[in-house]
């Protein structure tokens, strides 16, 4: 299929000059996607505390879901009868669905999301985070899982993950995929690779099959996963065997750079993989919200993000500010007057004090995790649009430069 048969497609913009980033627009059967853009995580299809009108109004483009979680709980087929999780769960934009790869880490070794990972002397393929238990194993056919529900056993494979995806019915999928952590040794990285990429051919099979199987379903754009980890051979190679993948003609429609990376290289990494991919077609970083980091990606030409760290921390009482993060739970906020950050146009900015919002935590009141999520979308959605504006106005350096100096600058808001 063409992108005009499938109604899935991607038109580059605006170039940084002599670096990889640029802007963009991702169509989709749903809507249209300006890139960059950061999508908002909708994990169980909801983001935590926050009503669908709500994250409208901060401006999100679109939101991802998880595609484990939402087979545990309800379950795909119930998804699919209400008309695929946008409908589900009262979205009417673009939808994402990652493929359940991320669990083989976080259910396998019992590691968070984490972008930086402390590795030092260890080197081990039987590694297992403090106080886990391993609750997935690995082979080269799939993944066997117990459920972090209720223990019940599972298996995924790449063919049940691209069947999940589309009766989860979102625009962008992702093909199953292995999330290593950095703490696996070289060899096992290099099994990895390769099984990631067997994996990935079978993906882009199903994924055809199911495809002219549903024929009456709008288009599934499907997005190969990069991995290799820290190591540059093994991310440029897995690049051009996805950029290259073809299975009678089903090519894949984007591309998602997953898996644990070194923070302090992490330009660096989506440099080596984005000389590797296409051109035209769009490039998705897994799991990233920092600001250094979306800078560092964007410029090196990754165009759209998600992350569940802006709710998260949101429930952790942390608020993102243009001059750094503070926690409104601190003394210094209850008798502040004044709204998280001067300026801001969200919801909770343009009607409410830090000294208030010092109080809902201090009384256990709900009314807080929908107050700072809120904050911390708008923040986060608004600062990658910024980000797209300086592509398109020649001024990204300067604004980059400018940005990063005041969010850590010595006095900033995260040391109040």
């Amino acid at each position: 299929m063409t992108s005009t048969d499938t109604g899935f497609s991607f038109t580059a913009g605006t170039s940084i000059p002599d670096r990889l980033g640029r802007t963009g627009v991702i169509t989709t059967p749903h809507g249209e996607i300006r890139t960059p853009a950061f999508i908002v995580v909708g994990t169980a299809a909801t983001v935590k505390a926050v009503l669908p009108r709500d994250i409208e109004a901060l401006g999100a483009q679109g939101v991802l879901a998880n595609a484990y979680h939402l087979y545990l709980q309800p379950g795909p087929d119930i998804v699919d009868e209400a008309g695929g999780v946008g409908a589900f769960m009262g979205w009417s934009g673009p939808t994402f669905t990652d493929s359940g790869g991320f669990q083989v880490l976080s259910q396998g070794a019992g590691f968070k999301k984490v972008l930086a990972m402390s590795t030092a002397g260890l080197a081990s393929d039987e590694v297992i985070a403090p106080g886990k238990d391993r609750l997935a194993l690995v082979d080269d056919d799939g993944v066997d899982f117990r459920s972090f529900r209720d223990g019940s056993k599972h298996r995924f494979t790449p063919e049940v993950s691209m069947q999940i995806q589309h009766q989860l019915g979102a625009d962008i999928i992702f093909a199953f995929d292995e999330c290593t952590t950095l703490m696996n040794t070289r060899g096992y990285q290099e099994q990895s690779v390769e099984r990631t990429q067997a994996w990935a051919l079978r993906c882009l099979a199903e994924h055809q099959r199911l495809t002219e199987q549903r024929a009456t379903k709008p288009y599934q754009g499907l997005f190969g996963v990069v991995q290799g980890a820290q190591f540059e051979d093994l991310r440029r190679q897995a690049a051009r065997d996805l950029a290259d993948a073809n299975v009678d003609g089903q090519q894949f429609d984007g591309f998602g750079i997953g898996g644990a990376l070194e923070k302090e290289n992490l330009g660096t990494i989506c440099g080596w993989v984005n000389e590797e991919l296409p051109d035209n077609k769009p490039r998705h970083l897994l799991g990233i919200s920092e600001p250094e980091d979306l800078f560092a990606a964007i410029e090196q030409g990754i165009d759209t993000f998600d992350c569940v760290n802006p709710s998260r921390t949101a429930r952790n009482n942390r608020a993102y500010t243009s001059t750094g993060w503070y926690n409104v739970d601190t003394l210094g906020s209850k008798r502040s007057h004044a709204p998280i950050e001067e300026g801001c146009d969200c919801y909770t900015c343009q009607n409410f004090t830090r000294a208030y919002l010092h109080h809902l935590t201090r009384a256990k009141e709900l009314l807080v995790f929908t107050l700072m999520t809120i904050h911390n979308e708008r923040f986060h959605v608004r600062l990658v649009d910024q980000i797209r504006d300086s592509i398109d106005g020649g001024f990204f350096g300067d604004f980059r430069d400018d940005f990063l100096g005041r969010y850590h600058r010595p006095s900033r808001a995260g040391s109040q």
